[in-house]
């Protein structure tokens, strides 16, 4: 009996927010709530998270991290403030203005959110202290299948009380909620000799330190002092030749950030007849086949700082960039 109740109430909630009565944004009450929308099944908000990215100009190209992690992923959906009371109360409101059908569906919602089963009086006697709490769907998660898991009616929670709910959102979720936001520069390498690299002798990659610098961002949720900081520090990065007959340098390909924050060292005359601490020596010149897909990946550490004072790391991320990489034999050098 229940779930049949619970049933007809998500039917008729969702009938009341998509009916034009139903405005759920500037509400006199202070509510940022952004909107709502439905699935048939449940009520979802949209979600009030704000993100920050200091010094990020937005005109750079960037990309976004890949987890090595591939049993992890950022959260799909979680719970989190969305409606007063007097949002829910107009919500009920406009469902009993549509035509034919809304007396039936309002007197269901009225029972749930009015008359004591659970809530009385849609909670109007706690304005002000607190909110109801309703599923959200990550925007860039929308078509996982874990989407569907936050599948509950917009419930109450008092204010400074952290709910027992497992999928509400806190500063951890807000931490991997940032993750995906995280803006990480093209792995634009230096490498040189410039131009074409030549057979059997080491080419040198490097990566600038004044563009290569950890990369923060921090989700919130105005009004709630819940927030997070998600930082991502690069520490090394992966080439990958294109092909089997070259050498790396490394033997392992990773090249490892040294102490002044640079990876590998920037190649100039005096280094002429030394091995790279960061690069490639091509055995084969690509005469006849094409060039070389160069792949250089750089890996990033992920650490968080939330407003609760707690922290810790995520799943280490991953960036990736191909360049063409041409390889003339020595007799093609002009003297």
């Amino acid at each position: 009996m229940h779930a049949r109740i619970a049933t007809v109430i998500a039917a008729a909630a969702a009938l009341a927010l998509t009916a034009p009565q139903a405005a759920h944004a500037g509400i006199d009450d202070g509510s940022t709530n952004g909107g709502a929308s439905n699935d048939g099944k449940t009520i979802h908000a949209e979600t009030k998270i704000q993100v920050s990215t200091p010094g990020d100009s937005g005109s750079a190209k960037t990309g976004t991290l890949t987890s090595e992690n591939t049993n992890w992923d950022p959260p799909a959906c979680w719970y989190e403030p969305a409606f007063s009371p007097k949002e829910i109360e107009s919500t009920v409101k406009a469902v009993d203005s549509v035509p034919f059908v809304g007396d039936l569906f309002a007197t269901v919602l009225n029972g749930y959110y009015k008359d004591g089963s659970p809530y009385k009086d849609y909670n109007l006697d706690k304005q002000g202290k607190g909110m109801f709490w309703a599923s959200v769907i990550n925007p860039k998660r929308k078509d996982d299948p874990a989407a569907t898991s936050c599948d509950k009616l917009p419930f109450w929670v008092d204010n400074g009380t952290t709910p027992s709910e497992p999928l509400a959102v806190s500063p951890q979720v807000l931490a991997e909620y940032a993750y995906d936001e995280i803006k990480i520069p093209d792995t634009d390498i230096s490498m040189a000799p410039a131009g074409k690299s030549t057979v059997n002798l080491p080419s040198w990659i490097w990566l600038d330190k004044a563009t290569f610098s950890p990369r923060s961002v921090t989700a919130s949720i105005p009004n709630s002092g819940l927030s997070a900081t998600t930082t991502a520090t690069p520490v090394s990065l992966r080439i990958q030749p294109g092909t089997a007959d070259a050498q790396l340098h490394p033997a392992s390909g990773e090249c490892p950030i040294g102490a002044d924050g640079r990876i590998g060292t920037p190649f100039s005359a005096d280094k002429q007849n030394q091995t790279p601490d960061c690069g490639v020596t091509y055995l084969r010149s690509t005469a006849g086949t094409g060039p070389h897909k160069l792949k250089a990946t750089i890996t990033w550490k992920i650490t968080w700082t939330g407003s609760n004072g707690q922290g810790g790391t995520l799943p280490n991320g991953t960036f990736a960039t191909t360049q063409d990489v041409t390889v003339q034999e020595i007799q093609a050098i002009n003297r």
